[in-house]
């Protein structure tokens, strides 16, 4: 499956806002909207107003940017937070949350999701004492997420540990970072969700 293996300050420039794709580097002068704050390409500092289908699609790419699926993905991830009940944008954010590979990087164990999904993928967690390695498996309540002990000498878990004043841990996980492991308390409410988005926005342009 085709993923994006471009410049990643790019598309947070595209999309105008932080999407914390490069870390720490996010938090720092170094951060691309920092320093150029208008969108990339020959004609950036030109673009006209963006259709009221322009803002729905940007909206969209840059939800979709953040949680790194490929279209196809979320455009399925979207279609079954429609047969949920409640109000659709929220469940399709709390579904997106609850994926393996965020879960990881919300505990703090990767700098970014491109690096949490790398290392579920090479299989280095364990959700309720068994090996799962598929980013998009979806984490429930009072699951334990652990890393193997075989793994606990990787240095990107262990310096982005020494660093998680900049995030902080989000109040519906909870985590014992000397253990090396970390809890899912409750299911995230809208606020709880730390993301700048519209999520409106994206049913709309689904519901076309």
């Amino acid at each position: 499956m085709a993923r994006y293996s471009g410049a990643l300050c790019r598309i947070c420039r595209r999309e105008m806002d932080k999407l914390f794709l490069k870390g720490d580097r996010c938090y720092t002068e170094k951060c691309a909207i920092e320093r150029r704050q208008y969108p990339p390409g020959q004609h950036g500092q030109r673009r006209g107003k963006l259709s009221d289908y322009g803002v729905q699609l940007r909206e969209k790419q840059k939800v979709r940017k953040i949680y790194g699926l490929v279209e196809k993905q979320f455009r399925n991830t979207f279609g079954r937070a429609e047969r949920k009940s409640g109000v659709t944008g929220e469940v399709l954010l709390q579904m997106l949350e609850a994926r393996l590979d965020n879960v990881v990087y919300r505990m703090g164990f990767a700098p970014n999701r491109n690096s949490a999904r790398q290392l579920v993928s090479h299989g280095h967690f364990l959700v309720n004492g068994r090996k799962v390695n598929i980013p998009s498996y979806a984490v429930r309540v009072g699951d334990v997420v652990e890393l193997k002990e075989s793994s606990r000498n990787i240095t990107i878990v262990n310096d982005n540990f020494s660093k998680m004043e900049h995030r902080g841990l989000p109040a519906w996980l909870e985590m014992d970072f000397q253990g090396y492991k970390g809890k899912v308390l409750q299911v995230p409410t809208r606020e709880e969700i730390q993301l700048t988005a519209n999520e409106q926005l994206i049913v709309e342009l689904y519901s076309k």
